[in-house]
């Protein structure tokens, strides 16, 4: 399996054949930073963990270059951060069961600028390999600038397959913008609670993250409790567990639909919502 960048990484956690691994994913994340697939794809993770007839794939788009440092990380090199990042990323496949789990190895200013192509290329390889049921993807109003390239080179990839071999679903997750503004009919809301357990198995392999001061590992398990309770204000809850996602599955049904102005909707409709509102009590 080759890969364009020279630190790219590829793992099959039950260390079976790569292209078996490969060829039975049902359910793709593909996200820029190593334990964004655990916040972001968590959905996918779980409706694949302990089946057979489901597998969950995960790409990590970047190298890990950047991180905070601190604690017993403090005085780890940049070079010696990124080993910790991918071998973390390896044990979070492991723990989750994943069919396979790829980590491109790209810096964020080529995914952004320089090697877009490469990127994109890499992506739709590995797109082909998997021909997924379903995709998780970062959201287009991410506020997270590497985030939403990824969004985009992973957008290129899909629309240079044919529509035919596209997937069924395409759920922009949220990381660093949470969705919980978009309106009742805009949310996908994604049910999270057959394992409890899970979440915080996860991202607690992520000790260079948790050690260095982001406690990733209660911030996400309050967070899908929050959304389960605050969703709806006239009902009880149907679940103790709920994430939010945006259906990009339009962008993929017809190639010519601008993503700008398709995330700008969103916000159109809740702008207007929050006029009519107001406007009925003046």
């Amino acid at each position: 399996m080759l890969f364009r960048h020279s630190k790219a990484d590829l793992f099959v956690p039950d260390q079976g054949d790569p292209a078996q691994a490969f060829s039975r994913v049902t359910h793709l994340g593909i996200v820029s930073h190593q334990d964004d697939l655990e916040i972001a794809a968590y959905h996918g993770i779980t409706e694949c963990f302990r089946r057979d007839d489901k597998w969950f794939g995960g790409v990590v788009v970047t190298n890990g270059a950047g991180s905070p440092r601190k604690g017993p990380y403090a005085e780890y090199t940049d070079e010696g951060m990124q080993e910790v990042r991918k071998q973390e990323q390896r044990k979070a496949a492991f723990v989750g069961e994943y069919s396979v789990m790829v980590q491109l190895g790209y810096p964020s200013e080529e995914v952004k600028h320089s090697r877009r192509e490469d990127v994109s290329a890499d992506i739709l390889s590995i797109l082909k390999m998997t021909q997924p049921q379903f995709v998780y993807l970062h959201n287009p109003a991410d506020r997270h600038d590497t985030h939403v390239a990824t969004f985009l080179r992973c957008l290129e990839a899909l629309r240079a397959l044919p529509k035919e071999a596209r997937p069924q679903k395409v759920f922009g997750c949220e990381v660093w913008r949470k969705l919980d503004w978009l309106l009742a009919d805009d949310k996908v809301m994604l049910w999270v609670d057959q394992f409890p357990h899970l979440i915080s198995a996860l991202i607690a392999v992520f000790d260079s993250q948790i050690s260095g001061g982001k406690r990733y590992d209660l911030a996400e398990e309050g967070l899908r409790r929050a959304n389960a309770t605050y969703f709806d204000s006239h009902t009880t809850d149907d679940t103790s567990s709920l994430t939010f996602a945006m259906d990009l599955t339009p962008l993929i049904q017809d190639d010519k639909l601008d993503p700008e102005e398709f995330a700008l909707g969103f916000v159109d409709r809740l702008k207007e919502d929050v006029r009519a509102r107001i406007r009925k009590f003046q």
